[in-house]
């Protein structure tokens, strides 16, 4: 009887390790943006807006690089979504590498 609750025990924990790994899936992406970024407040605008977006868990402006990256949840938000938020606030956001 032990044995059948110690396995019975291993098994839904490692059901619930496989959702939770789900629930916790992240992507990154990398974005150009025109106009360009040409201070810090630019950076400050696009980090303030874009981080309120569904999904988003993280945004990185790179002012000398002129790239932002965004890790966000792809159960809540992708690409598109994203672009059309950059669009919302007055840049045309170009996924790096597309």
């Amino acid at each position: 009887m032990k044995k059948v609750a110690i396995v019975l025990a291993l098994a839904l924990g490692l059901g619930g390790a496989a959702v939770s790994a789900k629930e916790n899936a992240k992507e990154t992406v990398v974005f150009t943006v025109v106009p360009k970024m040409t201070c810090q407040n630019c950076v400050n605008k696009i980090k303030t807006n874009i981080r309120f977006e569904k999904g988003v868990n993280e945004i990185t402006p790179d002012l000398k690089a002129q790239k932002v990256t965004v890790t966000y949840d792809p159960a809540k938000t992708n690409k598109e979504k994203l672009g059309e938020a950059f669009k919302k606030i007055g840049y045309k956001a170009t996924a790096v590498g597309e």
